[in-house]
């Protein structure tokens, strides 16, 4: 039954992963991927830091215990020495003392070369780590880079897919219907030329009827009578010489009937 619901669940978030997908907006989505890996690159310096800081401490141990050591294997070498030549004097109570000062010293010399070694190791391992962790921060450094440099590739590929998409959308709304109450150009134009035929066809068949051929008749007179308007309004004006009429009997053209 758990097993049953664990891959319904995981079904039900990866339908809703894929509408998901669907809707979202690439150009929010690759600003967020962007944005992560950004997080991760500060994530990845400062553990690197902190890598290199331990390297940094431990070195700094491993300096004065270096130096602790050097002081301690000279102080058991004076302690030594003056222990010797109290001896040699015959103060034995001195003598006494020095050697187990000299004593205390080689304990302690022994003790801190135990440290400077394990102080070694860890900074051996430390150095490592250090170079392993400025060798990662470099590559994940050029790994953002080459990121950084693509999202400017995909932004204008995604701008150049949109613009596109819209000329597709607006090509496509010229051949077919983009919606009920939008017609298609093609409808549009084939609408425009139907009527446009029908109003032909009415035309001529009203050219063929008794009344076209009245109509026809009326307006050839209004013409002429146009005409001969026209053509006296110009021998008003003297703009043409008026049509010559036949002379009456009896008279000469150009003047009145002779005299006698």
């Amino acid at each position: 039954m758990i097993k049953l619901l664990r891959r319904m669940g995981a079904y039900i978030t990866a339908a809703l992963t894929g509408k998901f997908n669907e809707v979202a907006d690439p150009k929010v989505q690759l600003e967020q991927a962007i944005t992560e890996a950004q997080d991760q690159h500060r994530r990845l310096k400062e553990q690197a830091a902190n890598v290199i800081a331990n390297q940094k401490q431990t070195e700094m141990r491993l300096s004065r215990a270096m130096e602790e050591l050097e002081s301690t294997n000279a102080k058991a070498r004076q302690a030594v020495l003056m222990a010797d030549d109290a001896t040699k004097k015959g103060d034995t109570k001195k003598a006494t003392e020095l050697t187990n000062a000299a004593s205390s010293f080689a304990t302690r010399l022994i003790t801190t070369e135990k440290e400077v070694e394990t102080l070694k190791q860890l900074h051996l391992q430390a150095s490592q780590a250090s170079d392993q962790a400025k060798s990662a921060v470099q590559q994940n450094s050029m790994v953002l880079q080459k990121k950084l440099t693509e999202r400017q590739k995909l932004m204008s590929q995604l701008d150049q897919a949109k613009m596109q998409e819209q000329m597709n959308t607006a090509m496509a709304s010229l051949s077919e219907a983009v919606g009920q109450d939008v017609p298609s150009f093609d409808e549009v134009r084939d609408k425009i030329e139907r009527r446009y035929a029908k109003a032909l066809g009415a035309s001529e068949l009203q050219g063929e009827t008794v009344e076209g051929r009245m109509l026809e008749v009326e307006q050839a007179a209004m013409d002429s009578e146009a005409t001969a308007r026209l053509s006296q309004i110009r021998s008003q004006l003297g703009l043409e010489t008026a049509p010559a009429t036949e002379a009456a009997p009896g008279q000469v053209e150009g003047g009145s009937a002779p005299t006698a």
